[in-house]
Formats: C-alpha cells, sequence, structure tokens
C-alpha cells in the first residue's frame, strides 16, 4: 500500500518550537526507511515552502535555501516519489468535490485529493481534520496514538 504526507507534518518536522517537533522527525525517518513508497504532490512540497519561510507564520522561518534543501533531501530518499496532476484530472476533482462544497481553504485540500485519487493512493498522513470530509482518502493522524 502507498500513501502520502501531508505539509503539516513536514511543516511539524521543521519547526524546533513544535510540541510534534521530534514526532513528525521520528514519523519522516520511518517512512523514509520502510520498504513501502511515500509520495508527496507538488502542491504539498510548496505549500511546505510557502509556510516555512513565512515570518508570520513561523516564529524562526526557515531560509528559501534551507526549506529547499529539505525538500531536496527528501526527494533524494529512495522511497521517496513526488506526483502530479496528469491528463484527466480534472475529472477526478469534479469526482472528489462532487459530495461536499468546495470552497476556500478546501480547495488545494480537494486538489491534493484528487491527486492521490488519480495516482491510487489512498491513504494521506495529516493532522488536518479537513481531509475527513473527503471519501476519496482515508486521512489518518501521525501523531494520534490509536494509528
Amino acid at each position: 500500500m502507498s500513501v502520502a504526507v501531508d505539509a503539516n507534518i513536514l511543516l511539524y518536522a521543521s519547526d524546533e518550537g513544535s510540541p510534534r517537533h521530534v514526532r513528525a522527525r521520528e514519523f519522516l525517518r520511518e517512512r523514509a526507511t520502510g520498504s513501502e513508497i511515500t509520495y508527496f504532490a507538488w502542491s504539498t512540497l510548496f505549500a511546505y515552502l510557502r509556510v516555512a519561510t513565512h515570518p508570520r507564520i513561523f516564529e524562526h522561518p526557515l531560509s528559501p535555501d534551507a526549506a529547499m534543501a529539505n525538500v531536496e533531501a527528501l526527494l533524494e530518499l529512495p522511497h521517496m516519489r513526488v506526483l502530479s496532476e496528469a491528463d484527466g484530472f480534472w475529472n477526478h476533482y469534479r469526482d472528489v468535490t462532487q459530495s461536499i462544497p468546495v470552497r476556500g481553504n478546501l480547495v488545494p485540500d480537494a486538489n491534493l485529493v484528487a491527486v492521490l485519487r488519480q495516482h491510487g493512493v489512498r491513504v494521506l498522513y495529516t493532522s488536518d481534520r479537513d481531509f475527513r470530509k473527503f471519501d476519496a482518502i482515508e486521512a489518518r493522524d501521525p501523531f494520534d496514538d490509536n494509528v
């Protein structure tokens, strides 16, 4: 089974002031050393870059070079892959958004779910509960002890 990781997990792993920092780093280390392929959408990686370098969001934002180095380190790992929209993507987006009204902050979430669905990835590790609204994905919180 292939899985994907959301930007918030990457952000916790980069934010040393976060109470989830250590667990997020351990989680990513486990993903990197396991045998299962872990996917990131390009939109996830760009969301990470946007937030990790933003001085109004991060108390100690990363420099653009440091944030890009983190992304590059992930992409060099043998079990990490990147996904993006492919031909026919719009049909997947329409299917994902049929059952719930998608607007505002749910738009990029729906985009990610549709990308994952298009590539057959059913599990997304995230602490964002909004992903539970989508039937096309199983959202698992790696910080939940019941996962």
